[in-house]
């Protein structure tokens, strides 16, 4: 069992699996088979690679098929976690995430284990991090969990980037397409170029892929320009990532990773500003004689580096694996005259995040397998060891001023997770995690911001110091495999959640960092559920309850024009349920379907549309007739969520209400030369006009923002 265990391990981590089509009918078969077991395995629940089966809790995974399925219709990776995650928000349909939560709380994600979240300041804009064609799958862990530690409170989104293809020594692929709106293709055609190399030469192995992506305006239902907040209009994407390892022997391997993303939208556009308490759209309008565009250019710059170092028995039953990580981070968000100061000459102004992350990572795994007289068998695997991180991240203003000051933060964390499997049936895990956090903040001034010449906020002078959170967090799960029609799981797990600091700090209205409530939450989470498989459907519920004594929501004041944070326990709560029907060889069926509801608890008040989505249900529906043409719809359903009324007769805040919309999308293939394939996407094929859940929710100026209207993808892939 230890060696199937290592095996899998160096398949999924040492980049031994391979995903390329093969050309020959033999080939086909056992490539298929190959992607079906590597489907059942994942390696973010525990950090090695294990079984779905041996997991007590909600897993989505998306394969490298449904990935590219999806990169027909649209690269953004926000649609497709949308389409394809029981429990995750509907996309916003702009560059945010901002309110895109998981189960109603914020994920961390991750790129190979590398977390990407800012959550020291966390400007939610961590889903867009690389471009969706270097992912050969996507590995979804729903509910507060403190195996990766600090940003944690909804789960994880791991993206597993692709590996080398084994079988030869150079393999590789090329895709050019354009996408244009269907409503006014006036200025809305676009283009994308994408293509990559692998292989494997002796005991080196490679990866190498590169994407670039403009695009054209996006347009509404209506053909009118989307408003350019958070937007995507004459955005710019690139992205270029690079893997390269070196197999020692059969046991021990290294490699390093580095992967660049950049996105930037630059338009000649200025926003009409709408009102979504008189339902009139925030739309871009060209530029009226003497204006000019304010601010640069807004979005991220990343730049990932990873070393991994995997021995699969470094001593008797027990492998070890190290990462050594670095990231760096600049989000720029988009101009605002909210953030002005007219005494000092400001107008308004542009914010950016700055976020430099450093870690170590050493994880160790022992097995010890125990048969008894009776005929019993009992397999324990204990995962172990430390977590280093050392994040530094502030938000200044572009043009110097200082809003969020640096915050340093060390954080070292020890670990031990158990996994007992009693009779092959009856999986128990258990674990603990213990946090030790120092938090690093120098004296600072809180940034004096009008949002009207009468509208100001108060500067205070606020003395820094080193602030401590110690916090020791545990789970239990337990999963009982024995029936395939029933296989009931239950599980308690905790997250400590330091996150948003920085939202914290930037408001503080007293003079020493300590009379901040900057305190850590650690997040309780309760799930029970079950799967079952029949013939050939799969089924899968799952209801959850999350708690947490220090939630942040937001709270407007209306003297100084600045939404203050509210620091109050909250309840969230909902279920899910999925389910796979393979109808024949021919047709497939995927439909899904979640409700999230949360207060708080302490103002017995619904919380807002920044935490909570309103109802959703997805259908995927894919259709093979033979290998050389496939067709898959895309359904998407939204429901209504109006909790809140409005006040002095306007919405405020965060709780817009929603009304309920549908989108369908189509995308198909076909094959039609050897190695040749074409392709077309289209997204929101019925036109329908509406706003997403964000647009609705939010009411803050400018983010009543229409959706996509219909907007086509053509293209064609070589593939070698």
């Amino acid at each position: 069992m230890l060696k199937t265990s290592l095996t899998l391990l160096a398949m999924v981590i040492s980049g031994q699996v391979h995903s390329q089509e093969l050309q020959s009918t033999a080939g086909q078969v056992q490539q298929e088979s190959k992607e079906q077991d590597i489907e059942r395995i994942i390696v973010t629940g525990s950090r090695i690679a294990e079984s779905i089966d041996e997991v007590p809790a909600s897993i989505t995974i998306i394969t490298q098929k449904q990935i590219a399925a999806q990169l027909k219709v649209s690269s953004e990776i926000q649609s497709l976690l949308a389409n394809l995650v029981p429990g995750m928000a509907p996309s916003t349909g702009t560059a945010s995430n901002s309110g895109q939560t998981l189960r109603g709380r914020a994920p961390l994600v991750m790129i190979d284990g590398v977390p990407q979240s800012t959550p020291l300041r966390n400007g939610s804009l961590g889903i867009r991090t690389l471009d969706a064609s270097v992912i050969e799958r996507i590995e979804v862990i729903k509910g507060a969990t403190s195996i990766y530690g600090n940003g944690a409170a909804g789960g994880i989104i791991n993206y597993i980037t692709k590996s080398a293809n084994n079988d030869k020594a150079l393999s590789g692929h090329a895709s050019i397409s354009s996408r244009f709106s269907a409503v006014e293709v006036e200025d809305s055609v676009g283009q994308r170029y994408e293509g990559g190399i692998n292989g494997e030469v002796n005991n080196f192995s490679y990866v190498f892929n590169a994407s670039y992506e403009e695009n054209g305006l996006q347009r509404d239902a209506d053909g009118d320009i989307l408003g350019l907040k958070y937007g995507l209009s004459d955005a710019v994407m690139q992205d270029y990532f690079a893997k390269v390892g070196y197999h020692f022997d059969d046991e021990k391997s290294l490699q390093f990773t580095y992967n660049y993303y950049q996105s930037k939208q630059d338009v000649d556009l200025i926003d009409k500003v709408g009102n979504i308490n008189i339902g009139e759209k925030t739309q871009a309008m060209p530029l009226a004689p003497g204006q000019s565009v304010l601010g640069v250019p807004q979005g991220p710059t990343n730049h990932n580096m990873m070393l991994k170092y995997v021995d699969d028995e470094i001593f008797s039953q027990t492998g070890l694996m190290v990462d050594l990580y670095k990231q760096d981070v600049e989000n720029i968000f988009f101009y605002s005259p909210t953030l002005a100061n007219l005494d000092e000459g400001y107008t308004g102004g542009q914010s950016l995040i700055n976020s430099e992350k450093t870690g170590l990572r050493v994880t160790l795994n022992s097995q010890v397998d125990f048969s008894f007289d009776n005929g019993d068998s009992l397999e324990t695997t204990f995962i172990y060891g430390i977590d280093a991180l050392n994040d530094v991240t502030s938000q200044p203003m572009v043009d110097g001023r200082v809003w969020v000051p640096e915050m340093d933060m060390e954080n070292l964390a020890g670990f031990l997770q158990t996994k007992l499997i009693y009779n092959d049936d009856l999986v128990i895990k258990l674990g603990v995690r213990q946090e030790d956090i120092d938090l690093t903040v120098n004296d600072y001034s809180t940034l004096k911001l009008c949002k009207k010449i009468d509208q100001c906020s108060v500067p205070v002078n606020v003395t820094g110091d080193t602030l401590n959170y110690k916090a020791t967090t545990y789970n239990i799960g337990v999963k009982y495999n024995a029936l395939p029609l029933f296989s009931p799981f239950i599980s308690y797990s905790q997250g400590a959640d330091i996150s948003d600091t920085g939202r914290l700090l930037r408001t503080a209205t007293v003079t020493d960092i300590s009379l901040i409530r900057t305190e850590a939450s650690v997040i309780d989470n309760y799930e029970l559920g079950f799967s079952s498989d029949f013939e050939q459907v799969h089924f899968e519920f799952a209801t959850y309850f999350s708690t947490s004594e220090l939630g942040t929501t937001n709270k407007f004041n209306e003297v100084t024009g600045v939404y203050m944070p509210v620091r109050a326990p909250q309840e969230i709560y909902g279920y899910e349920a999925l389910i796979n029907y393979t109808i024949n060889d021919a047709w497939a069926v995927n439909a899904t379907y979640s409700w999230v509801e949360g207060k708080n608890t302490e103002a017995d008040v619904y919380l807002g549309a920044k935490q909570i989505s309103p109802p959703k249900a997805t259908i995927n529906l894919n259709w093979n007739p033979n290998n050389d043409i496939s067709v898959a719809v895309n359904y998407l359903y939204v429901g209504d969520r109006k909790r809140f009324e409005p006040v002095d007769g306007k919405y405020v805040g965060d709780q817009g209400p929603i009304d309920s919309y549908q989108i369908v999308n189509l995308s198909g293939n076909y094959d039609f030369a050897q190695d040749w394939s074409a392709f077309i996407g289209v997204e929101n094929l019925f036109n329908q006009d509406y706003y997403p859940t964000k647009s609705q929710g939010y009411t803050y100026g400018g983010y009543n923002i229409k959706g996509l209207g219909t907007t086509v993808n053509i293209g064609v892939n070589y593939q070698f």
